[in-house]
């Protein structure tokens, strides 16, 4: 009597035996003894190869193809007698409409002409031969370019410089964004370049502007496939004057806390760390912000933030800048800014 071995599991497939079911009970039997005129019973031919699905290596991760993209997936597999292969997505059958399926001898193939998103999800093939089953899972991810930002604002322009916010996309493509791409157009070209790309934030500073220039900006969303096809544009231009320059000027603020805390300055809530025209100090619990040779565009709103592992607590302070006869008067709201210290103060006293 030969020994019974455990069948063989190929790569990326699983092997399981199904359990009898009462349809099971209809299929010939054979007898051992049958009367003359009694009709001769058929015999399942014994199972010479158990099934195994050898799955590519390509399609044991997430398959993925761009929208418009033909899919054309070949599953080899084994099994003798020729075993019965059957497909699902999603665990449902398989839209013939737009999937078609050929099952040879030996393999599977799985083909869809223009992928469509609505074709993403789950695919699994199943391979069986009598109570033996095989399975094998794929993957497929069908991406586009995504949708474009829903808005851009110019939120300042100072100098050669302007800063910009926007939202993102409502529809990413189906996949992750790589990142934003910025441009900028100048009224009296109309040309549009890049000054940015794949800024991973929904915001930037760009440099460089021509005095005397007016500029436009949009943003582009990108992802895999691309850039989306369209982009917002700002409403507001970004007028780049000759700069009037001033005499340098400081901002002061008292911070108390414990842990130390660390000071971020900000203008109109953008983070001006790292930029040259001005120098922040922290002495003593002293803070100050060094404005060098303020022009009209330096006005605004100034945000002194200080940051520990118990709390944060922020003043704010307007400064105006006014010109006459081509000198630079500063107009800084002092009992705005003692107000707003002593409150940092109290707020570190007791919130930290």
């Amino acid at each position: 009597m030969e020994a019974v071995t455990a069948p063989e599991v190929a790569p990326g497939s699983t092997l399981k035996v199904k359990e009898a079911s009462p349809a099971d009970a209809d299929l010939p039997q054979a007898s051992p003894q049958r009367g003359a005129g009694s009709p001769t019973p058929q015999l399942l031919p014994p199972i010479e190869e158990h099934p195994k699905i050898w799955l590519p290596r390509a399609l044991r991760q997430t398959y993925i193809r761009k929208a418009g993209d033909t899919v054309n997936l070949l599953i080899p597999f084994q099994g003798k007698p020729k075993p019965r292969a059957i497909w699902t997505h999603d665990g449902c059958a398989l839209d013939t409409s737009r999937v078609s399926v050929r099952n040879g001898d030996h393999d599977s193939i799985l083909f869809i002409r223009e992928a469509q998103r609505a074709d993403s999800g789950r695919y699994q093939l199943s391979v069986q031969l009598g109570r033996l089953e095989a399975t094998a899972t794929i993957d497929i991810l069908v991406i586009e370019r995504p949708g474009p930002p829903q808005s851009i604002k110019l939120v300042d322009f100072w100098g050669s410089s302007a800063a910009l916010e926007w939202t993102p996309p409502q529809d990413t493509g189906n996949a992750a964004l790589l990142g934003y791409t910025v441009q900028k157009a100048d009224t009296k070209s109309g040309l549009w370049f890049t000054v940015q790309e794949r800024c991973h934030r929904t915001s930037c500073t760009v440099s460089n502007l021509i005095v005397g220039n007016s500029y436009a900006f949009r943003v582009f969303a990108e992802n895999q496939c691309g850039l989306s096809e369209t982009a917002p544009i700002t409403a507001d231009l970004a007028h780049i004057q000759k700069a009037v320059i001033g005499y340098d000027t400081q901002l002061f603020c008292c911070v108390r806390a414990s842990p130390k805390p660390k000071i971020i300055w900000l203008k109109n809530k953008m983070d001006i760390q790292g930029n040259p025209k001005y120098r922040a100090l922290t002495h003593l619990g002293i803070c100050s912000l060094e404005i060098r040779k303020p022009g009209p565009f330096d006005g605004g709103i100034y945000t002194c933030k200080a940051v520990n592992p118990l709390g944060e607590a922020s003043v704010d302070c307007r400064v105006d800048v006014k010109v006459y006869d081509n000198s630079i008067q500063y107009q800084v709201l002092k009992a705005m800014l003692k107000m707003t210290c002593s409150l940092l103060l109290c707020a570190f006293q007791y919130k930290l």
